[in-house]
C-alpha cells in the first residue's frame, strides 16, 4: 500500500466521525504530520491535488455527493414501489440498476471528499511549517 493510499484511507475513518471538517483535518494534520516525512507530505500533495483536477463531473461530485446520487435513489425505489405494486418483475431492474448507480456514485465521491480532506491537512502543515520557519 502506497503512502498515499494510506492517507486517504485515514481521511476516509476521520469521514466516519460526526465532528465538523475542521476538527477532521485538525485529527488528520496531527496523524500525518507524526507518520510522513516532509518530502513524502509534498509528493503526496502533488499526487493528489492532480488526481482531484480531473474533469467537471468530479468537481460537482466532490461538492454535492448526496444531490447527484439521489435521483438514482429515487429511480431504484420506484422501481421497488412499481414492481410491487403492479407485480410486473421488470420493474424490479429499475431498482437493480438506479441502487448500483446511487452506489457508485456515492463510493466515488467518499472518495473524492477522502482526498480532499488529505490535501486540505497537507496544506495545513505546509502553511503552519512556513509560518514557523518565518517566526525564526
Amino acid at each position: 500500500m502506497s503512502q498515499t493510499e494510506r492517507l486517504v484511507m485515514l481521511a476516509e475513518d476521520q469521514l466516519t466521525e460526526y465532528s465538523t471538517d475542521a476538527r477532521k483535518i485538525e485529527k488528520l494534520r496531527q496523524k500525518i504530520a507524526l507518520s510522513v516525512s516532509p518530502s513524502q507530505q509534498k509528493q503526496v500533495k502533488e499526487e493528489l491535488e492532480g488526481q482531484l483536477n480531473q474533469n467537471f463531473f468530479d468537481d460537482i461530485l466532490l461538492k454535492q455527493r448526496q444531490a447527484v446520487a439521489l435521483p438514482f435513489w429515487g429511480i431504484a425505489g420506484l422501481g421497488l414501489l412499481f414492481g410491487i405494486s403492479f407485480t410486473q418483475p421488470v420493474d424490479f431492474i429499475a431498482t437493480g440498476i438506479g441502487g448500483a448507480i446511487a452506489i457508485l456514485i456515492q463510493k466515488r465521491g467518499w472518495k473524492l471528499q477522502a482526498k480532499d480532506l488529505v490535501v486540505q491537512a497537507l496544506t495545513q502543515i505546509e502553511e503552519r511549517t512556513q509560518a514557523a520557519k518565518a517566526a525564526q
